[in-house]
């Protein structure tokens, strides 16, 4: 799954943060079309479980199914082949779950039709002072780095980072890395929860492979004109870098 040089549309996964099918598939219908990736994270895949993906998948969507897995070895792993069944197409882990349990989860993918996984970094809703919190005196970036590079030796090369990481990680780890970049906010936009955000064309130009947005479209007046705006803005950074 080469995103690096795709067209703009394979570029954006719109994040699904509904608490419901109804509500989920209405902002798809909203959108008329304009995209081809999903995310769907744990507020509703708790609630809707597989039949949401397979719905998505049915109506010939791509879904990045966003569960930020972090346990024993052997239970992710089994929730990776769950995730294969289940039909998604990109599946997040965390790299902060160690070595073991990564590579228990990068062995599990390999099977037929599994998801390629994608290491969740650290998350864009931490900065510095977060992770002193929690006994990380490394700041963001040194982190994410440490954890990217453990990720890649556990076979994993598909990254979770912000757009102030990305540059790094795509000089570290070449060209063939899926980096995929939340917390994106097109100029003007409120911030929300997020700390290190960038707008589209800036994460493009940095290296990222695709973006993430959810708010900034599923909360626009006109969902399909948001996601339309912000594809243009990835096709002039696609041309620019």
């Amino acid at each position: 799954m080469d995103l690096s040089t795709s067209t703009p549309k394979h570029r954006l996964a719109v994040a699904l943060d509904f608490p419901s099918a109804h509500a989920a598939l209405d902002l798809v219908d909203r959108l008329s079309g304009t995209c081809s990736w999903f995310k769907v994270g744990m507020e509703l895949y708790y609630a809707t479980g597989n039949s949401l993906i397979e719905t998505l998948r049915n109506r010939g969507f791509h879904v990045f199914l966003d569960l930020k897995l972090h346990d024993i070895p052997n239970t992710v792993a089994g929730a990776v082949r769950s995730a294969t069944q289940a039909g998604a197409s990109l599946l997040t882990i965390h790299a902060a779950g160690g070595p073991a349990m990564m590579a228990a989860a990068a062995e599990a993918a390999t099977s037929p039709d599994g998801p390629r996984l994608l290491a969740v970094t650290v998350l864009t809703s931490m900065d510095a002072s977060e992770l002193a919190a929690i006994g990380v005196a490394s700041s963001p970036a040194e982190q994410v780095l440490r954890l990217a590079k453990l990720a890649k030796q556990c076979g994993i090369n598909g990254m979770v980072c912000s757009a102030e990481e990305v540059g790094t990680l795509r000089t570290e780890l070449g060209s063939d890395a899926l980096l995929v970049i939340p917390g994106i906010r097109p100029a003007g936009s409120d911030v929300g929860d997020q700390k290190r955000i960038a707008t589209p064309a800036a994460a493009i130009q940095r290296g990222a492979s695709m973006l993430v947005l959810g708010r900034p479209i599923t909360r626009a007046a006109d969902p399909a004109r948001a996601a339309e705006s912000i594809l243009r803005e990835i096709k002039e950074a696609q041309s620019i870098h």
